[in-house]
């Protein structure tokens, strides 16, 4: 059902420093920020031969971030992306399996302007995990 990785999402408290230490240290390609209201973050992706690394910072005070910054000062890794072909096939097998879909279950647009839901952490061995449609 899932196809190949898509991003590894990492959480960071200085999107700046952040994007500059991918940009200048790593010499990696990133992109300019994107706000995404609707999931509470300030995005920016870095290209990677095999595939992207999406550095997350929280917008606005409801931030799912804000919250994992809490917890973890220095930031960290706070999900995988999973692509599948249909988005709605996908979350129905899954529901069937007994896994949880974050949220009331219906996709939502993500970064890339497509479909995504999100998996609760506890029905994945602890990592919270995205598909997106693709």
């Amino acid at each position: 059902m899932i196809g190949r990785l898509n991003h590894v999402a990492i959480a960071v408290p200085d999107l700046a420093a952040a994007s500059a230490l991918y940009r200048g240290t790593l010499g990696a390609e990133i992109s300019e920020p994107l706000d995404l209201p609707e999931h509470g973050v300030t995005t920016v992706f870095v290209t990677l031969p095999n595939t992207k690394l999406e550095l997350l910072h929280p917008l606005g005070e409801g931030s799912p971030i804000a919250g994992f910054l809490t917890k973890n000062p220095a930031g960290g890794i706070h999900h995988l992306c999973y692509e599948v072909e249909d988005i709605a096939a996908a979350r129905d097998r899954l529901v069937a399996e007994g896994a949880r879909v974050l949220g009331d279950g219906e996709p939502r647009t993500g970064a890339h302007g497509k479909p995504v839901i999100f998996l609760h952490p506890k029905d994945f061995c602890g990592t919270l995990v995205e598909l997106e449609q693709v």
